[in-house]
């Protein structure tokens, strides 16, 4: 009797939600409701024009190449829509807010800007993805990074929802994964109190303070102001909670955001990995099974073409 590949990947995932049953209570939320008592940001992009002071201030804490004068007042930088690097741990973009040219009563800049960079999750799919613990999450809600420990597999940077690490391919001999650390990293100036892009921003669109409180100002601002704010605080609940929040009055989506489940990747991703070993499963068993996986699936007439064609050599 043959087994078409459906049928197959359906018995697979039947004999793993076996072997983690046990778990799935465990695993149902992502959020650990200790973690807001850790420090984030509350970004209102309300208020933001764009004048991209974070990202000087931000390279210039990091050590990096700074900004010249010049370059910060070129607007025709926002033509492009720019990702953090591994030389620009925060990058700003401008979104059209889709109301045609400024008229009356509406400001005379027609975009909204969104500064982006890690948003330091509560519970980390590149913590949980680095299989050598180089990423690690601190008590104050940071998420950093060890390059001692690091071997550059990268697995964080697939394993980040929001797609932010990057890893610096420049750099032959020592190569690092780079990201916003929160000012918390060793010997950074700022590391006892707000970040150094809190401080800069002139419009005070950032807001430095315990996860719990940013969220109940959030809140209170979508309650007093309903028609100025639209009622979801981006970051309370994506991938299981992050420590940057956001306040929009235009949908994230239309601003670059990505849309993410709540529930974190590692509450099932662990879950799973943890109910293996809990329940005895070998991982060459599992490796058996992915290689019984690629013969039952491989489409016919494959495997006998591959044996015509080492003949023929």
């Amino acid at each position: 009797m043959s087994l078409n590949r459906r049928r197959f990947i359906q018995q697979i995932g039947a004999i793993g939600l076996a072997g983690i049953g046990a778990e799935r209570a465990e695993a149902s939320s992502g959020h650990d409701e200790s973690a807001d008592e850790g420090m984030g940001v509350l970004i209102d992009l309300t208020n933001c024009n764009g004048c991209r002071r974070c990202e000087a201030v931000c390279r210039q804490t990091a050590g990096f190449d700074p900004l010249s004068a010049e370059a910060l007042e070129d607007r025709t930088v926002f033509a492009q829509h720019r990702r953090p690097g591994p030389e620009a741990y925060t990058v700003v973009n401008a979104f059209h807010n889709g109301h045609g040219e400024p008229g009356e009563g509406e400001p005379e800049d027609p975009n909204t800007y969104v500064k982006a960079n890690c948003l330091h999750c509560l519970r980390p799919g590149c913590v949980s993805g680095c299989i050598v613990g180089a990423l690690q999450r601190d008590a104050s809600g940071a998420v950093l990074y060890d390059a001692q420990k690091c071997m550059g597999c990268r697995y964080c940077m697939v394993a980040c929802p929001f797609q932010i690490p990057a890893y610096e391919y420049s750099n032959a001999f020592t190569p690092q994964v780079r990201k916003c650390t929160l000012c918390r990293d060793e010997g950074n100036p700022n590391r006892d109190g707000p970040p150094a892009c809190v401080k800069a921003c002139p419009k005070e669109c950032l807001t430095w303070g315990r996860r719990k409180d940013l969220l109940v100002k959030a809140h209170g601002l979508i309650a007093e102001h309903p028609d100025h704010y639209l009622p979801h605080v981006y970051g309370e609940h994506e991938a299981g909670g992050t420590a940057w929040l956001y306040l929009s009055h235009i949908p994230f989506e239309k601003l670059g955001f990505l849309n993410v489940p709540d529930r974190a990747a590692p509450a099932l991703t662990e879950t799973i990995q943890h109910g293996v070993f809990k329940h005895f499963v070998p991982p060459v068993a599992w490796c058996g099974i992915l290689a019984l996986a690629m013969v039952m699936t491989r489409p016919e007439g494959e495997a006998e073409g591959a044996a015509d064609a080492a003949e023929q050599r």
